[in-house]
């Protein structure tokens, strides 16, 4: 069959909304896929812990040979689309001509993962054994693969396909990350009869971010500031103000001082303001380093030489499901799709990609069938 199905078949996927916590649409026909192919499709109960309608999915493709099992994830949500999408081809490209994000993250990764294994059946064609993993609630912290129980997987090496840059870029490492909540407790008054009464808590506040090293600190490390509330009114000093903010490194030990320096800038801001303030720090995700003989990394490389890609390697600034699975001792490596401007109405993904991926996906397997990990 031609692989133009994968086309179809992400357009169709692309076409249903799917948010962090709403992913039923999406996994219900993601979990009819796999059973139309005859797979034993099994949905774990991650989505009532994690604040979903939706689990994680599984299933497994029996090995027809020996060699290397492999473990393929990709997660079914998306960022919130803020209108309805439409995917539409233009000149070799799908985008959406709706005015919102398309979805290529992450679902152009569901369908050519499908489609590989669809075509894997309908051939007949050998392998060392495959595992299909698919999770709600990525794109606001990898919760469905945090809940996902790791054990229930027999392949040790796995792939996501999982970040926006052309294809043949294999991702050797991503950050370790940690939250931040800073709420600061003022005093209210009458912003002008009795403004010397009040102590301002958005001021705190302001005086504090001010003296964050935020955006890229170095090379290795990042931070932001993407949230902040309080006050009550225009005329009333503030006396309570909340914000949260997030530090990433691929240097735990620098991702530790960078958080230290915060707290003690947000502890010193709040007492030239006469404030009180409160902190919570959460870890958000463990980082990770492959070299470039792992055999994982080996496997991916070897995949796309096959196809006619030349691999290049980079460490990312984001995370992904990958960063879970590495953290239990899993080897899960992210492989650029080609999919561009995520996030954004300008998100797009070329048809020729999405074949590609599908060709890289195969060769994926057959490398892995010829590889013994023992």
């Amino acid at each position: 069959m031609p692989q133009d199905e994968v086309v179809s078949l992400f357009t169709e996927l692309a076409a249903l909304p799917s948010p962090p916590g709403d992913e039923r649409a999406v996994a219900d026909r993601v979990g009819a896929y796999m059973r139309d192919l005859g797979l034993d499709v099994s949905e774990d109960d991650a989505g009532a812990r994690i604040g979903s309608n939706a689990g994680n999915l599984y299933a497994q493709v029996e090995a027809i040979d020996g060699g290397t099992p492999l473990f393929l994830c990709a997660h079914l949500d998306t960022v919130p689309p803020e209108a309805g999408i439409n995917p539409v081809v233009e000149n070799g490209v799908v985008r959406n001509s709706a005015g919102t994000i398309l979805g290529a993250d992450n679902k152009a990764a569901v369908a050519v993962m499908l489609e590989a294994t669809r075509r894997i059946l309908a051939e007949n064609r050998p392998h060392g054994g495959i595992e299909l993993l698919f999770t709600p609630k990525e794109e606001v912290g990898l919760h469905g693969a945090a809940a996902f129980d790791h054990e229930r997987l027999q392949a040790r090496i796995g792939y996501v396909y999982d970040q926006a840059a052309p294809i043949g870029e294999v991702i050797l490492g991503a950050p370790y990350a940690h939250s931040m909540e800073v709420r600061i407790h003022g005093r209210a008054a009458h912003a002008g009869m009795y403004p010397e009464e009040g102590r301002s808590a958005i001021a705190a506040a302001a005086k504090a971010i001010s003296d964050f090293k935020l955006g890229r600190v170095d090379e290795e490390s990042s931070a932001n500031v993407g949230l902040i509330s309080g006050g009550t009114a225009g005329n009333i000093v503030p006396e309570w103000c909340t914000f949260l903010a997030e530090a990433r490194s691929h240097d735990p030990e620098k991702l530790a001082d960078m958080i230290r320096e915060m707290l003690e800038a947000a502890t010193f801001a709040a007492s030239l303001e006469d404030c009180q303030v409160e902190t919570e720090v959460h870890k958000s995700y463990s980082g990770y380093r492959f070299k470039r003989d792992d055999l994982a990394v080996r496997l991916a490389a070897s995949a796309l030489e096959r196809s006619g890609f030349e691999p290049s390697y980079s460490l990312s600034g984001g995370a992904a499901d990958a960063n879970v699975f590495n953290e239990r001792g899993l080897a899960c490596v992210n492989l650029a799709n080609g999919m561009a401007e995520i996030h954004t109405p300008d998100e797009h993904i070329a048809v020729a990609d999405l074949e590609r991926m599908v060709d890289v996906t195969l060769a994926l397997v057959d490398v892995a069938r010829e590889t013994d990990a023992s």
